[in-house]
């Protein structure tokens, strides 16, 4: 017994301290101090998580924050927090569902009859391990929650965002977007069997959508990015089963926390110099290489177009 401890535990134990040492080192963070007094920005997905520590941030900065909640009683209870924790008391919780295409138009006409300018939007908002589920309208859940809604919702803001200047957005992608090749758009709510497969879609298509947008937006003040906040330990995993489900409880340990995870969303969404990095995939708070899977403009323009199909998008509502 005491071998076995001296000649396998102890060494995978020091080992797996010095790869959590070495991986806290190298994790981005977030220096920039703007000061977002009189700024409004908005979160989807706020309750938890990177959501949560992003929202949180903008509080701290003094921004009016606008909290996209599905849940109205964990909105509230995520209001008081913030304010409790900052002190700053102008934090809106305003209903949010990105699984119902109604609920995202309604809350997009709340947004804009409501406010005259709107400062960052950060499309949070995410599911993992959903398999086949469908929402109301029809589609995947996990491609309906991690892209169609975003891409609507972006799209009914445009006009808000386009009349503040210097307005960002910020879309939470994911490195899995590199290993999904061939795309095919006229098969976005196809289910392979494998959830893993449509995550990595989903992911890959917000990726797609930032590059396109960004192109679209060229001649106007806002900019966009999209980010990898590395491998978190959230309540994203919650619904991962089978196999992975134990791969995931053995590598938590390894997981960034949630602080730590918003720190690129955050970078992308304050952090000054980034304008002309607008389209830009970030990771660790530092602009990376277009994965090989995001370099397709006819891709792109696909994917726009059977985008707006999908989600109904009506010409008046196009703003670009």
């Amino acid at each position: 017994m005491a071998n076995f401890l001296l000649t396998i535990v102890l060494p995978v134990f020091v080992i797996s301290v010095l790869v959590k040492i070495y991986l806290k080192l190298i994790a981005g963070w977030c220096k920039c101090k703007t000061c977002l007094v009189g700024k409004t920005v908005i979160v989807t997905g706020p309750t938890s998580g990177m959501g949560y520590e992003t929202a949180l941030d903008f509080a701290q900065r003094g921004a009016r924050v606008i909290l996209g909640c599905l849940d109205k009683r964990e909105g509230e209870e995520t209001k008081l927090k913030i304010i409790n924790e900052t002190g700053n008391a102008n934090i809106i919780v305003k209903p949010l569902d990105m699984a119902s295409f109604d609920s995202v138009r309604a809350f997009a006409r709340d947004v804009n009859a409501s406010e005259d300018h709107l400062d960052i939007l950060v499309n949070n908002a995410g599911v993992a391990g959903i398999g086949d589920r469908l929402t109301q309208d029809g589609h995947l859940y996990t491609m309906q929650v991690n892209y169609f809604s975003a891409f609507l919702l972006t799209n009914l803001l445009l006009g808000l965002l386009k009349k503040t200047k210097n307005s960002r957005i910020v879309n939470v992608a994911s490195v899995v977007a590199k290993y999904e090749y061939h795309l095919d758009c006229t098969r976005l709510d196809h289910y392979p069997g494998n959830y893993q497969k449509v995550y990595s879609r989903s992911k890959l298509c917000l990726l797609l959508f930032t590059i396109e947008l960004a192109k679209r937006l060229q001649s106007t003040t806002v900019t966009i990015y999209s980010v990898h906040p590395g491998v978190v330990s959230t309540h994203l995993f919650e619904n991962v089963h089978g196999f992975g489900k134990y791969l995931v409880a053995l590598g938590r340990v390894f997981f960034k926390t949630s602080e730590e995870g918003a720190q690129t969303i955050i970078h992308c969404a304050v952090s000054k110099g980034i304008e002309g990095d607008s389209g830009g995939h970030f990771v660790d708070c530092r602009k990376v290489p277009r994965y090989e899977t995001a370099k397709d403009g006819a891709l792109m323009e696909k994917l726009w177009v059977v985008s707006e199909e999908i989600v109904h998008l009506r010409p008046e509502e196009v703003v670009i």
